[in-house]
């Protein structure tokens, strides 16, 4: 049996912090230096920003500078009063303008990804089978168009396909129309605008994620006698989810609250929930309107957000 620990023993006082101890601090210290840029990043350019507008959305236009009432008002004899506004989120329920902008922003989207995704997976796939030295000229070809302005490629776009553009110019001179091929002001041509300018943002997803896949999965897969479009629907197409998810909602996200393109391409009828919004802003001048249009957009965006973040949180636990 041991004997017991003698009095100086139990008091002896703890071992000083080692280098474990101070690893694990510093680890901890560069995680928070990495972290604290872009967190400062969105504290400053998102969240400041959106609570503006989330304290305007309350208030009531007014004919003053800003245009909109005070929330906090201080009366005579130093009173605060508290002045709320419900009334401009009831109005978004009782004006069909934006019930129909907001569906139809949400249909332009959704087909939108949908043509971006079965343009850019075979492209995307195509790049991931070819030579690393290939893989390089391809992937510059897609990023390319992001050196020039996004406003610049809508306008060389307008200039392809109006009436007088360069696609109507050959068509004609190759004798295949008589007459100009109506595209600008169509849905049609938001359409177009729309795939032309996010297409990138679903391809490169999309490579990333097949350039990882195993190959000796898809030779196994023929060795069994396999088809390859079975191969395919059975272990590309699964394990490519990832960046079919993240293609998506990189192209789906911004192409909601689209207001260039419908602008410039689309007609009277294309009204997507950003031209509301400006028209709110700065034709109307109705900050408090916009505001609530603004948030109600964000409130929207925030369920496929979410699910991609889930989604996303799931495969690294599940690959990790």
């Amino acid at each position: 049996m041991n004997a017991p620990s003698s009095a100086h023993e139990r008091s002896a006082p703890a071992d000083p912090p080692g280098p474990r101890h101070r690893s694990g601090l510093t680890g901890r210290l560069g995680r928070w230096l990495i972290v604290l840029p872009p967190l400062v990043f969105l504290v400053v350019f998102f969240l400041v920003p959106f609570a503006f507008a989330f304290k305007i959305s309350f208030a009531q236009t007014a004919v003053r500078i800003p245009p909109f009432t005070d929330l906090i008002t201080v009366g005579s004899g130093g009173v605060f009063g508290l002045s709320f506004n419900l009334g401009n989120y009831a109005y978004l329920f009782t004006d069909d303008v934006y019930a129909i902008s907001y569906l139809y922003s949400i249909k332009t989207a959704f087909f939108s990804t949908i043509l971006c995704l079965l343009l850019g997976y075979p492209m995307a796939y195509a790049i991931a089978r070819s030579p690393k030295a290939t893989q390089n000229i391809l992937l510059l070809v897609i990023i390319l168009p992001f050196w020039t302005s996004f406003l610049l490629r809508v306008y060389a776009l307008e200039g392809i396909i109006r009436d007088g553009g360069l696609l109507n110019t050959a068509l004609q001179w190759l004798g295949i129309v008589h007459h100009p091929v109506k595209i600008m002001r169509t849905t049609f041509a938001v359409y177009l605008g729309i795939v032309y300018s996010y297409l990138p943002f679903m391809i490169l997803p999309l490579f990333a994620t097949l350039e990882k896949l195993d190959h000796s999965l898809l030779e196994a897969s023929a060795d069994l006698g396999s088809p390859p479009w079975k191969s395919f629907f059975d272990i590309t197409l699964p394990l490519s989810m990832p960046g079919v998810i993240a293609g998506s909602m990189l192209v789906f996200i911004p192409a909601i609250g689209e207001f260039v393109i419908p602008s410039l391409l689309g007609g009277p009828d294309n009204l997507m929930i950003g031209r509301v919004l400006w028209d709110e802003f700065f034709n109307n001048h109705d900050w408090p309107v916009a505001s609530t249009v603004a948030v109600a957009v964000l409130v929207l965006l925030a369920g496929p957000i979410a699910l991609y973040q889930h989604y996303n949180v799931r495969e690294m636990e599940h690959y990790g």
